[in-house]
């Protein structure tokens, strides 16, 4: 599993770092869940998640309070020197001296945040979640339509791009051209969003690469995406059969999760835009209930019915 340096959680969160000299950018986080070290404090470390960031709060400070000097030393040593990557304090609580001296003798970056200390481990959490999720790259458009993802796939030159630009010209945003990160939050839950290098840029062949952000405005991109359904274009062949009705979905798979998938034939005069527009609303019809190729059917066979 691939990390999160310390740094990076210092940034987002804009925690206060009480032990400035430690080298925050060799401690990497690998677990997503965070831990209140209240059952430590107290002497017990049987099965002990030494791995994840330990957050005190008002009721670990309490008893620490509480504590005699050397029962306390003898506390902080035997928490710090397990290994954990960082201790924050939540609710603007300051640690105390022996606290900065322990973490700093064994490493271990000691951080304080304004934050409650419920809201603070849910954004934490949801953070390192989408961080540390299994994450390919593939190549593909990925645009948010109708607040639907919509992610454009296709060989090289099929016309990705362009119809990626004529979607934001009609006011849909982008979340990245030609490479995708999709990062697998949830058994549920695929999000895509773009490598930092290519972040808010499109290529367009003959004219080069575009900065869309600085064209069209901030309204026009998006740094990530949910990706709900995917387009696949492909050239037009006569000989193959081309679902018409659409009464069974079609599905892809990426990192384990079913995605629904649309085939469109690319030929001379067919609008993409438009046709992505349409299958997004069309999607989020269906999960509102509704699905048209199933009414179609239902009156085809209300007709049959009445002719018998």
């Amino acid at each position: 599993m691939h990390g999160v340096e310390i740094t990076e959680l210092i940034q987002k969160f804009q925690l206060k770092n009480m032990t400035p000299d430690i080298d925050a950018e060799k401690i990497v986080l690998t677990h997503p869940e965070v831990n209140r070290p209240a059952l430590q404090l107290a002497g017990f470390f049987d099965h002990f998640d030494n791995e994840r960031v330990q957050i005190i709060g008002n009721v670990e400070q309490a008893y620490i309070s509480a504590m005699g000097h050397e029962e306390k030393l003898q506390r902080y040593e035997q928490l710090v020197s397990s290994k954990i990557p960082c201790v924050l304090f939540s609710r603007g609580l300051m640690p105390d001296e022996d606290m900065i001296t322990v973490c700093n003798y064994y490493g271990v970056p000691c951080l304080v945040s304004e934050k409650a200390t419920s809201g603070l481990m849910a954004e934490v959490i949801r953070w390192l979640n989408v961080k540390l999720a299994p994450m390919i790259s593939i190549h593909g458009v990925l645009v948010d339509v109708f607040g639907e993802g919509v992610l454009i796939m296709g060989e090289s030159g099929i016309g990705k791009s362009e119809a990626a630009l004529e979607l934001i010209k009609r006011g849909h945003r982008l979340v990245t051209d030609d490479v995708v990160e999709i990062r697998k939050v949830s058994d549920d839950t695929l999000v895509g969003s773009a490598p930092d290098i290519t972040k808010h840029m499109i290529e367009l062949r003959g004219v080069g690469i575009i900065d869309v952000k600085a064209l069209f405005g901030v309204e026009s991109v998006k740094d990530s995406q949910q990706i709900d359904m995917v387009i696949k274009l492909e050239e037009w062949d006569r000989d193959k059969e081309y679902d018409r009705l659409g009464l069974e979905d079609q599905y892809t798979e990426f990192l384990g999760n079913k995605v629904v998938c649309h085939s469109i034939p690319i030929r001379p005069g067919r609008n993409l835009a438009i046709i992505t527009e349409t299958a997004a609303v069309n999607y989020r019809q269906k999960k509102m209930g509704y699905n048209a190729a199933q009414e179609l059917y239902r009156r085809v066979q209300a007709n049959f019915a009445q002719t018998d």
